[in-house]
């Protein structure tokens, strides 16, 4: 039961501090209007670094469905824990949204662009195409898996595969690089938790001036990196054979 508790913890931390920084960003009357691209993907290295760190030594840190099916698809995990991860990452991400929903509720009330306060829940495309959104986010998904693979190190025949607290640093500048190089198409999700999670907040919660959750494009930043994730695992395993 632990595991799923760090689980929850660290993915409400990584979404705590994500999604605080684009509330900071793009909602009216804030004092981090100027923060700008630049600010969201140092912001989000920072987010990962603490979601890593709390829950490392407990659950492995995946705080990441596409992780987690990645190490299950590469024998590093086993497919019985698989839902309960998924399931703990996703409320842990509305949890880590609710807060900052509550941080910045005054913000919220003022704030009439809705695009802007979806914004703050989960990713949208800068040039809606779903073949290339999805493809964007199964290549920065890819990207992250794998590199969390080669970071963690090990070899197919080990027992044990997960992140370390010292692992969060490497892991954090992974994502941070991902969000500087790879981020502009879709605003990388890179992870189905990440997106899903807060999206289904953003359809339950009593916002003003919400608009819509954008259902129609929620299945790119969920089977995307999930896609990613999966080749990723295919990837290590013939590196290692």
């Amino acid at each position: 039961m632990n595991v799923y508790l760090y689980e929850f913890i660290g993915t409400a931390m990584l979404i705590l501090l994500g999604n605080g920084v684009v509330a900071n960003l793009v909602l009216k009357d804030t004092k981090g209007a100027s923060l700008g691209w630049v600010g969201i993907s140092l912001a989000w290295g920072l987010a990962v670094f603490c979601g890593v760190f709390v829950s490392a030594d407990v659950s492995g840190a995946h705080i990441n469905p596409a992780v987690t099916l990645g190490l299950a698809i590469t024998g590093k995990f086993d497919w019985n824990m698989v839902p309960g991860y998924f399931m703990a990452q996703i409320l842990g991400a509305m949890m880590g949204n609710l807060l900052v929903w509550l941080t910045y509720k005054k913000h919220y009330d003022a704030t009439t662009d809705q695009s802007a306060i979806l914004a703050t829940f989960s990713t949208s495309p800068a040039i809606r195409n779903s073949f290339w959104n999805f493809a964007t986010e199964a290549i920065g998904t890819f990207t992250l898996v794998l590199g969390v693979f080669l970071i963690a190190g090990g070899s197919i025949g080990d027992e044990s595969f997960s992140l370390g607290s010292l692992d969060a640093l490497p892991v954090a500048l992974l994502v941070m690089g991902i969000g500087f190089s790879l981020g502009g198409p879709t605003g990388y999700a890179i992870n189905p938790a990440r997106d899903l999670g807060p999206r289904i907040l953003h359809a339950l919660l009593p916002l003003k001036n919400k608009g819509n959750s954008d259902w129609k494009y929620a299945w790119i930043p969920i089977f995307g990196p999930l896609f990613g994730a999966v080749v990723a695992g295919l990837a290590f395993m013939g590196i290692n054979m």
